[in-house]
């Protein structure tokens, strides 16, 4: 998809002859606000904000959470990442703000419902209102067989695959549906479709999320809101070499792949700006799959 592709979320705010940009408002480039100009200042900001999506992603920090971060920076969005690693945060919000976007940073962990409910909660204080959630918060979890698995292993996966997602569709929903709009998109895999030897809690998290994305859909469509996941095959992230452990299993996967190659966090982020986007109005509880044809085969 290129950029003259990309499906625009907001039509930008006009300012004279000049379609802006964030920057144009004043955010993040120390304009003087004082002044008789002042009034006209905040009632441009007011309309942008008006006018541009929120998006709240969680796993932001790497992999496909931080493609998907910068994505929707590019198309002007305004934008809440977390995480657990403050310095890394801050240093994404920096970037994510080069491109204009207003951008911040929280803390928080999903497996715990407490700092879900104040990540949204702060989301909304921010900015007034949510209208985009990507849940990409996840772990590979500890590979290897069945019988090597226990249930310290399982609840590694599952307290953060699972537990996460559901915690942050609940608050999620929980300003969404009020709304009667927006759209949620969940991180699952092509192992939420089918089995994987020697991943079996990682594919049954996925699986899981699987159904958690089509019970919430059903809930919420007399609403307005949508939900749906996407399926990435083989990325090339950390989570993959740490899956893999060496180049010569890292192959291995790639020759399952019909494209023969890995796919890119950006190729998984350019679906999820499309699957938020009023392209996509009429999908809801529905897995895309985005693995050069793994899955096909």
């Amino acid at each position: 998809m290129t950029s003259k592709q990309q499906p625009k979320l907001f039509t930008p705010v006009q300012i004279g002859d000049l379609h802006s940009t964030p920057p144009l408002l004043g955010l993040h480039t120390g304009v003087d606000r004082q002044g008789t100009g002042d009034r006209q200042q905040k009632n441009k900001l007011k309309e942008y904000l008006m006018n541009t999506p929120v998006v709240l992603i969680t796993g932001a920090l790497t992999g496909i959470g931080r493609a998907t971060a910068l994505a929707f920076a590019k198309e002007g969005a305004c934008i809440v990442i977390s995480g657990r690693r403050d310095e890394v945060g801050q240093e994404l919000v920096a970037e994510l703000r080069t491109f204009g976007a207003e951008a911040e940073y929280w803390r928080a962990d999903v497996r715990h419902e407490d700092d879900v409910r104040s990540l949204v909660d702060k989301t909304v204080a921010r900015f007034g209102r949510l209208d985009v959630a990507v849940n990409a918060a996840g772990t590979e979890g500890k590979p290897g067989s069945v019988t090597e698995q226990s249930a310290e292993s399982y609840a590694a996966t599952f307290d953060t695959n699972v537990l996460g997602t559901l915690l942050s569709m609940k608050h999620e929903l929980r300003v969404l549906l009020p709304q009667r709009h927006g759209s949620i998109i969940n991180v699952s895999s092509t192992y939420g479709q089918t089995g994987a030897a020697g991943a079996s809690i990682y594919a049954a998290s996925k699986h899981a999320v699987v159904g958690l994305t089509q019970s919430a859909a059903l809930e919420a469509a007399e609403s307005g809101v949508r939900v749906n996941a996407v399926a990435p095959g083989p990325i090339d992230t950390g989570m993959l070499t740490r899956f893999t452990g060496t180049d010569e299993r890292k192959a291995g996967l790639v020759s399952t792949v019909p494209l023969k190659r890995l796919g890119k966090p950006e190729e998984i982020a350019q679906m999820i700006v499309f699957l938020a986007s009023d392209k996509a109005s009429f999908s809801t509880g529905a897995t895309f799959a985005a693995d050069g044809g793994k899955t096909a085969r």
